[in-house]
Formats: C-alpha cells, structure tokens, sequence
C-alpha cells in the first residue's frame, strides 16, 4: 500500500487586489444573484464566465418546487455560455453568493454577501470540468467579502476527475 498527500495550489487575495479584469468578472458574478429564483433556501448565488473573445457571460440559480429540477448558478451560466457562444471557449469563471437569512434588512448591499467564498458543487465542478476538458483551462475566481480565492483550473477543485468520456 502506499500513500500520498494531493496539494492544490491557491492564490487569496482581498478583492481590491484583483487585477481590474477580475474585479469587473466578480461584480457581474454580484450582479447576477440578483436574478436568483430562492424562494425557498433564501441562498442567492451568481456566476460570471469570461470567455476567450473577451465577453463576460452571467447567470444565477434557480430553483423549483419540484426539487431537484433547480439549476444551480454555475451550471445555468455554463450551459448559457456554451449555447450563445458555441465554439469559443470559457476562460474564468467568478462565483458570489448572499443570504439574508439571519440578517437585519437595510444592511448596505455588500454586506449580505458571503464573508467566505463558496465553492461549486460536485455536480458544477464536473459540468464545467467537461468544458475545461475539451477547451483547456479554466480559471476558478470563488468570491468571499472578506477574501477571495483563486484556483488554476476546474480540475484543481476536483481531484480524481474522470475526463475520458
């Protein structure tokens, strides 16, 4: 038997240190909880896709009664992008999410959301992981209002991913 230990690398910052490009792909990623559909978790979250002819693609979750036929915010924007842009590929996603479960009402808009970053589901990792997979590497930007981190590729967020379909 043997054993090793799996290091991904990641980059925190603050999300004034972002270069302007990522800032702008975080606050589309903001904009787009916005359109969240959570009547009943209350937990709005926002993808923002940058793709490589330099337009930024977003989207939100989506959820339904008929539980689990919801989409989460990832997933949606994936799926849009690959649809409205076919043939150009996904370079950075940045994700965002807020709830005010808990929260007093009037608080200023950035303060509803997440102090840490959240991170895409199993599901989302292998849907976007698919994308990677064919067109390369995607930057993974996971929004918190207190830090921010940064990972190199889809495939760092899911280790042991199975890419030969």
């Amino acid at each position: 038997m043997q054993e090793f230990e799996i290091k991904i690398k990641v980059r925190e910052c603050t999300l004034t240190e972002l270069p302007e490009s990522d800032r702008l792909l975080v606050e589309a990623a903001q904009e787009a909880t916005r359109t969240s559909y959570v009547p009943y978790s209350r937990f709005h979250v926002g993808a923002a896709i940058l793709m490589a002819d330099g337009e930024i693609v977003a989207g939100s979750n989506q959820e339904n009664a008929a539980y689990p036929s919801g989409t989460c915010a990832e997933r949606t924007t994936a799926y849009y992008a690959a649809a409205s842009h076919p043939g150009i590929p996904m370079k950075k996603i940045a994700i965002a999410a807020w709830t005010s479960h808990d929260k007093p009402e009037g608080l200023p808009w950035e303060e509803y959301f997440q102090a840490n970053p959240i991170s895409p589901c199993g599901a989302c990792r292998q849907a976007l992981l698919e994308y990677e997979a064919r067109d390369g590497a995607i930057e993974v930007i996971l929004y918190g209002r207190d830090k921010t981190y940064i990972f190199p590729s889809v495939a760092s967020l899911l280790p042991f991913c199975f890419t030969e379909f």
